[in-house]
């Protein structure tokens, strides 16, 4: 049983210096900073969700050759509501928490009135973001925490909803070649009509009194109405070309009336996402300097998508590259009872979940009027996606296959919106638990792992070497854990070309499985 995964993780709050064997490149100088869920039970209470631990921040120092790591909790309003009252008292996605039974009858109906259009958690875990040189844990709620990348203090809160019409927000944004930071949420409840909304905050956001939010200059970039206002689209990521956003509308959908009335119901609000198989994925397509969105339907059949791999144009085309799966089955495999089953039996149990696949999907352009529906108007030859012509003008688009069983990619973000080669991933098969590391070839369609027997790694980081010719120049980070109690934790770094461990650095100290993070070069901290 691989308790590890959700027993509560500790707090290393000073740098710990770590064990290094082999040579980590001596340009290698910064900061690794990750998050996840680390905390899973307060007192008598457990969360019943992977997804809903409390964030626990780690980072990995390299400074001349030597490696330090440090961990603290983020101190976010729910964390200190939950310790304080040593319970969980807040609740979150897959846990929804009720009043206290000895509180009057004038307090739980408060608390009823209060949840009938939730204040989300902000419980941030799942990722770090940047906007301007301020840096901040986020998860998908109205609310971010502001922290310090070096000490890993929290530095206070900002919502959103003060600064821009949104009620949700991804925590996977893109960054542009200025230090621009595009990101995207959703207006639901109180903003009049729902819709979702693409946003921009500029690269000098940073107040340098530092008193001030790095939201105050947000600027909206366009907003799409939702395909239905009661069923809004799930999602979790969104693709950027050098001119364009794409959104996946995905059949994946939030049911509003039923996330207002969860607590009422006695179900949290992960039950509130439906998988419709019967409808199809809509394609929006954003000029990203006009705010127009591209008048052509796009269309494809209905899949699940989390994470984005990349975007780029090619001679009149849009291709974007994202991890897709036939169903919505990937969350209910993190909730926790599901999680302490044997692995063997939870794979054997779990082989009709569907699978991650790499999928690729191209978006023509420019379409001649005389084109006869039925043609396929992809063009490009190193691909097998198409986009066929309809009676009534749209576009269906079918998707090509780039590679199965990856997810958590990750790209050199130099090539990011720009033509690329490689992505890198863990792999998984049947089980929330990551095996491998792997690195993706998608011209030759060809893969290379790293593995080590009764470990588990995390989302593998790129860094590009400072010399860089070559796409896969640099090296890549990721922290692995082992279910074996002699087996220490440690960080690993790979040369990204041959895929080969260069160095480790062993950690004396418990570490946690994180979910996403970001390298931060010594210059930027």
């Amino acid at each position: 049983m691989l308790s590890f995964f959700w027993r509560n993780g500790v707090e290393t709050p000073e740098p710990l210096k770590a064990d290094v064997s082999g040579s980590i490149p001596p340009w290698l100088q910064g900061t690794l900073l990750r998050n996840g869920p680390g905390l899973f039970s307060v007192g008598d209470t457990s969360y019943k969700h992977w997804f809903d631990g409390m964030a626990l921040l780690h980072s990995f120092t390299f400074k001349d050759g030597d490696v330090f790591y440090r961990s603290k909790f983020l101190k976010s309003e729910t964390f200190k509501k939950n310790t304080a009252a040593n319970r969980i008292v807040v609740s979150e996605f897959g846990t929804m928490v009720y009043p206290d039974p000895c509180k009057n009858i004038f307090s739980k109906a408060f608390s009823y009135l209060v949840n009938a259009i939730p204040d989300f958690t902000d419980n941030n875990l799942i990722n770090i973001i940047r906007y301007g040189e301020d840096y901040y844990a986020s998860s998908e709620v109205n609310y971010i925490n502001k922290i310090d990348p070096l000490s890993l203090e929290t530095l206070g809160r900002t919502n959103y909803r003060n600064h821009i019409a949104i009620n949700l927000a991804t925590a996977h944004p893109h960054y542009d070649d200025e230090g621009n930071t595009y990101n995207m949420g959703t207006a639901i409840m109180n903003f009049g009509r729902p819709k979702y909304v693409i946003f921009k905050v500029p690269a000098n956001a940073s107040d340098k009194g530092k008193n001030k939010p790095a939201l105050r200059k947000v600027e909206q970039v366009c907003s799409i109405p939702f395909r239905s206002s009661l069923y809004p689209s799930y999602f979790h990521s969104f693709g950027m070309t050098e001119n364009y956003i794409i959104f996946v509308e995905q059949a994946f959908k939030l049911d509003i009336l039923k996330l207002a009335t969860a607590y009422f119901r006695d179900v949290n609000w992960g039950s509130c996402l439906k998988f419709d198989k019967d409808d199809i994925t809509l394609i929006h397509l954003i000029n990203r300097k006009t705010g127009k969105t591209v008048s052509r339907k796009y269309y494809a059949d209905p899949f699940v998508v989390f994470h984005h791999i990349n975007a780029y144009e090619e001679d009149g085309h849009v291709v974007f590259d994202l991890i897709a799966y036939q169903d919505s089955n990937l969350y209910d495999m993190f909730y926790i009872h599901n999680m302490k089953q044997d692995v063997a039996k939870f794979i054997e149990t779990n082989k009709d979940f569907a699978r991650p696949t790499g999928q690729r999907i191209v978006l023509p352009l420019n379409i001649d009027k005389e084109t006869p529906p039925g043609t396929n108007l992809v063009t490009l030859q190193d691909t097998t996606a198409t986009a066929v012509l309809q009676e009534d003008g749209s576009l269906y688009c079918s998707p090509d296959t780039i590679f199965e069983g990856l997810e958590l990619p990750g790209i050199n973000y130099k090539f990011n919106s720009k033509k690329y080669r490689y992505f890198y991933g863990t792999r998984v098969d049947w089980s929330p638990y990551p095996s491998k590391i792997a690195k993706v070839d998608i011209v030759n369609r060809t893969h290379k792992v790293w593995i080590e027997e009764e470990c588990y790694p995390s989302e593998p980081v790129f860094v590009a070497s400072p010399d860089a010719v070559e796409e896969d120049d640099g090296i890549i980070l990721s922290s692995v854990v082992s279910f074996n109690p002699q087996k220490p934790p440690f960080l690993v770094v790979l040369d990204a070309k041959s895929f080969k461990e260069i160095a480790r650095a062993t950690i004396d100290a418990a570490i946690h499985m994180d979910l996403h993070g970001l390298f931060i070069p010594e210059k930027s901290t």
